[in-house]
């Protein structure tokens, strides 16, 4: 832990710290090829970080964190070795390098590993402007965080903090294999949130508000940070448990992209070819209503989950994930593609930037929209299972009669079954939230059995 007043992410010479990053890379490489490697690739991620967290109108914590990692993977012919360090002497990188080569001699051959293949190569490098590194010194920090918290500690009825941060974080990362590939890409992100108590009869109750974005400009006040906390947290005192009933259900758009994220996580390669899947062989089917589109942006300047290569070197590009309530395909990275007999689609190491179309409708028509129903704001507990598409976890949120909120609800659960859950999204909302790699508007689902007494 470290109190650095005048530490600034602007400090960092990026452009040093990329091309030392290239440099260790291509001498990992070249270190592997000495030992008798096939072929080899390696990632590296460097992470410098400033967090500033209050609680009782008081700093807590200042932190100052510097994180960097290695991860090798050396092939020989199809026997794969993998070895990872946070140490970067070259000591360290030599032992990893030959721990590495040492596990591949050892392991069985893979008729499906390898690197991806080397006509799949980025090979335009772009510019999608993630890099936004802040003169802002720890001092601001400091004073933005008590502000957000005295922001929601003095609305009446709040009864105290769970606790107040802010962050400012600057990535660089690098990736580079044996087919001459090497790419690098740095990145900027901004953090401020606040968990507030508030209690009634029923005891504490606990909610939260954050706002981030690439740029420290993009954040929200700290007074709407703290006040929108304060806000919702009230909002759900003396909440009620509703009577076991079928009821059409709204997502707010933090929750509905939970519901695309299961879907998303259907089709991935690992999943599907594990037969691990509800949604196995379903390319070409209709999964949704008509009017859904989901799209994948990787290019999207300023985006969150933006990249021109993914982890294995492959160029990203848009595609459709489902046009008109079809699937279109899935995702996949070089080994799953080998495994199931097709090509990656660039989503070694995740998805990026991933929307889902809406209808010309704002939260209060969605409200309107849904009539009666139950509009859920939050979600607890693990209970989906990829396998059978079966769906049930906890919620609280708040009933809805003829599109008026008319009181909160807790202590419920909701059911069904993701494919036909998928198929009754009766519209999409166009309040999408931008906070995330998945984007989505508010969701109204039909059909759907909601849990209670």
């Amino acid at each position: 832990m470290q109190d650095t007043d005048n530490t600034a992410l602007s400090v960092i010479d990026m452009d040093e710290k990329l091309v030392n990053m290239r440099e260790v890379c291509e001498q990992i490489l070249a270190l592997a090829a000495s030992k008798g490697a096939s072929s080899a690739e390696v990632g590296v991620s460097q992470d410098t970080g400033i967090t500033v967290q209050a609680r009782a109108r008081d700093i807590e914590t200042v932190e100052f964190n510097q994180d960097g990692s290695f991860g090798i993977s050396v092939y020989f012919g199809q026997k794969k070795g993998t070895a990872s360090t946070t140490d970067t002497s070259q000591r360290a990188i030599e032992q990893a390098v030959e721990a590495a080569c040492n596990f591949a001699k050892y392991t069985s051959a893979d008729p499906f590993a390898g690197l991806a293949d080397a006509e799949l190569m980025a090979t335009k490098i772009e510019d999608l402007s993630l890099d936004h590194p802040s003169d802002v010194s720890v001092d601001v920090m400091k004073q933005m965080v008590l502000d957000c918290e005295a922001a929601g500690l003095d609305v009446a009825g709040i009864y105290q903090s769970d606790s107040t941060s802010i962050s400012a974080h600057r990535n660089a990362r690098v990736y580079a294999n044996s087919h001459g590939f090497i790419g690098d890409s740095s990145s900027t992100r901004y953090s401020l949130s606040s968990v507030l108590i508030a209690q009634d009869e029923q005891g504490m109750k606990r909610d939260y508000w954050y706002t981030l974005g690439r740029k420290f400009e993009q954040l929200e006040s700290a007074q709407v940070v703290g006040t929108k906390a304060a806000e919702r947290v009230l909002s759900h005192l003396n909440g009620r448990v509703l009577k076991t009933q079928k009821a059409p259900i709204m997502f707010t758009p933090e929750m509905a992209r939970g519901v695309i994220g299961h879907f998303l996580n259907a089709i991935r390669g690992s999943a599907l070819y594990n037969k691990a899947s509800f949604l196995v062989d379903a390319k070409g089917q209709q999964l949704f209503p008509d009017f859904v589109q989901i799209d994948e942006r990787p290019h999207l300047i300023g985006g969150l989950a933006s990249s021109y290569f993914d982890n294995e070197g492959v160029a990203t590009n848009p595609r459709h994930i489902v046009q008109d309530g079809v699937l279109q395909g899935y995702v996949l990275n070089s080994y799953a593609a080998r495994k199931m007999q097709t090509q990656t689609t660039a989503n070694a190491g995740g998805l990026h930037n991933v929307f889902i179309s809406h209808q010309d409708l704002d939260f209060n028509a969605m409200l309107q929209e849904l009539g009666t129903g139950f509009l859920v704001t939050d979600l607890m507990g693990q209970g989906v299972n990829v396998v059978t598409g079966d769906y049930s976890r906890g919620a609280s949120g708040f009933w809805v009669e003829k599109g008026v909120i008319q009181f909160p609800v807790h202590e419920v659960t909701i059911a069904g079954n993701l494919k036909q859950m998928l198929q009754n999204i009766r519209c999409i909302g166009k309040d999408q939230d931008l906070r995330s790699a998945i984007v989505s508007g508010s969701m109204i689902i039909d059909g759907m059995t909601v849990a209670g007494q």
